[in-house]
């Protein structure tokens, strides 16, 4: 409960802090936060396609591997509700920096451990099983390590600003992508494939341990000053029962993930997909497809500040469905484009990543509003993991399995499937504000 002394909402009267935080305060600690988890994640997305069928999955060809380590990939996603609905009960307990400490030091350690796995030639199914375990560290780090910062930068916002700074929490997303895929660049480029598989492709990992002792302490030195303290009590973000937020609002956590469907199942669609199909139905060189994401993450990022643009003219609704649309046109070319050689898979990686940056960018608490205040943090949380595992965990296995079987069609079938997934949902949820 808000205390006297703190903010209170728009229109009712009460007595304001001397010093209330920025939302542009706010947005560097979630810009902080979120580019070093994706960072962590895209590592991992990468090196399953030039890595781990081959460091792990030895026994199996080329597709199978990849797809074995796609399965994996989805593990994260799988275990991430546990992880926040562990991580809130670690916050009620010793409070909120404590759970972000142990979250963030589960994450580095998990994605660190993988730096020193050996491989299946060493350890055999040891080395797999231990992977797996690592997989599930990262995602029941990334439940855990929810601060409520995105919540409380989009109450904060102003209103006619808040497409704006919504767009600048998911700012993460490309700036992650951007640095994991330069840097894989970067050493597939510049030593043997032997190499490479041997040793080279640890440093990513042991990169993203680094990047995120850093983000620890710098997140941290936000969240625990009594300024953010005192504005994320004044909102009433702190953990709820699960129970009772599935019972008496679990319609609207529904909605919420579906809402933003399309923006997710094209996520993994453009970022890790193709790096796969290209890799192994095609003779184009793999340090080639890597410099074309590299300038798909910058197009993301650029890309990302005019949705903010037109969310903050049209609303951000309307903005999610135009551009689910738009995702749904865009399905129907795939399968020209990643047959149609060099400049049809360039196009496809670039093209897709615009429309990446205008969807998720926002994506993340479009219809958080329909929370009641004592239920939004863990709602929305809650919210985000559902849309993930749903839309985005078992994308890059879905594709590339069904595409390899039944053709590029079926890339065309996943993303259409998340466009109407959103605009039902998105109709849904205006009636439901009508009706209320």
């Amino acid at each position: 409960m808000a205390s006297s002394n703190t903010l209170t909402h728009p229109g009712i009267q009460g007595t304001e802090p001397e010093h209330s935080l920025a939302p542009g305060d706010i947005a560097v600690g979630v810009v902080i936060g979120r580019a070093s988890e994706y960072f962590d994640f895209f590592v991992y997305g990468i090196a399953s396609v030039l890595v781990f069928p081959a460091v792990f999955f030895p026994f199996a060809d080329r597709l199978e591997g990849t797809l074995y380590a796609f399965a994996l990939f989805a593990f994260a996603f799988v275990v991430r509700p546990i992880g926040t609905v562990a991580g809130m009960a670690i916050q009620r307990r010793w409070g909120r920096s404590a759970k972000l400490a142990s979250a963030l030091f589960l994450l580095g350690c998990s994605t660190a451990g993988m730096a020193l796995l050996p491989g299946y030639h060493s350890l055999g199914l040891g080395a797999i099983a231990l992977l797996a375990l690592f997989r599930i560290g990262q995602g029941l780090a990334l439940g855990g390590s929810w601060d409520g910062l995105p919540s409380l930068l989009a109450l904060n916002a102003p209103e006619n600003r808040r497409g704006w700074y919504a767009m600048l929490g998911q700012l993460g997303a490309p700036l992650g992508f951007l640095i994991a895929c330069g840097l894989f660049a970067y050493l597939w480029g510049s030593m043997s494939e032997h190499d490479f598989l041997d040793w080279g492709w640890r440093f990513p990992f042991f990169a993203a341990f680094a990047i995120n002792v850093v983000a620890l302490f710098a997140r941290l030195r936000l969240v625990v000053t009594h300024e953010y303290e005192r504005e994320l009590d004044a909102k009433e973000l702190e953990p709820c029962d699960v129970g009772e937020l599935l019972r008496s609002q679990g319609s609207n956590v529904l909605i919420g993930a579906f809402a933003a469907l399309a923006s997710y199942a094209l996520f993994h669609i453009v970022t890790v997909f193709p790096l796969s199909w290209i890799m192994l139905f095609s003779e184009r060189p793999v340090g080639e497809v890597l410099v074309v994401q590299v300038i798909g993450a910058l197009l993301a990022a650029g890309a990302m500040p005019l949705s903010g643009l037109l969310a903050d003219r049209i609303g951000r609704r309307r903005t999610l469905g135009m551009l689910a649309t738009a995702i749904g046109v865009f399905s129907l070319f795939a399968p020209l484009l990643l047959d149609g050689g060099q400049v049809g898979q360039d196009a496809f990686i670039l093209l897709g990543f615009v429309l990446l940056g205008l969807s998720y960018g926002q994506a993340a608490g479009a219809v958080t509003a329909n929370f009641l205040p004592r239920m939004r943090y863990t709602g929305a949380a809650l919210t985000a993991d559902l849309a993930w595992l749903i839309g985005a965990a078992f994308a890059p296995l879905v594709a590339l399995g069904l595409s390899a079987r039944f053709g590029l069609a079926a890339v065309t079938l996943y993303l259409l499937s998340g466009v109407a997934c959103t605009l039902l949902a998105l109709r849904a949820n205006r009636l439901r504000n009508a009706r209320d």
